[in-house]
């Protein structure tokens, strides 16, 4: 069962998570979700734990949970479904126009502007 976990402290880290979910059964995977540009911790991250009975007995217990400092917000992770976007996508290239304003002229949907120099 895949677990959310919101409300992390910033320190908190994926061996932190662990160990605070070890406790109530096996732990598979932790992932701490952080920043691409800056590498710092978003503030929540998803458990995998396989036992469905002790993954809802860690939700249980650890739902309003202090951790690094913060209440925790534990529930199951709901997938969220994803829309069809369509296209081929690049920059403004919506509704299957390709890249780059689909050929209009400039990037995303609104049509060039003239300039006077």
């Amino acid at each position: 069962m895949e677990i959310y976990v919101g409300n992390l402290a910033y320190a908190t880290n994926d061996e932190g998570l662990k160990a605070a979910f070890a406790a109530f059964g096996e732990v598979t995977a932790v992932r701490v979700v952080t920043d691409r540009m800056t590498g710092r911790s978003k503030g929540f991250g998803f458990v995998t734990m396989p036992d469905a009975a002790q993954a809802q007995a860690a939700i249980d217990a650890l739902n309003g949970h202090e951790l690094d400092g913060r209440t925790l917000r534990v529930n199951e992770s709901q997938p969220k479904p994803r829309e069809d976007r369509g296209g081929r996508g690049g920059f403004g290239g919506r509704g299957g126009r390709g890249g780059f304003g689909g050929g209009r002229g400039g990037f995303g949907d609104r049509p060039r502007r003239e300039t006077r120099w």
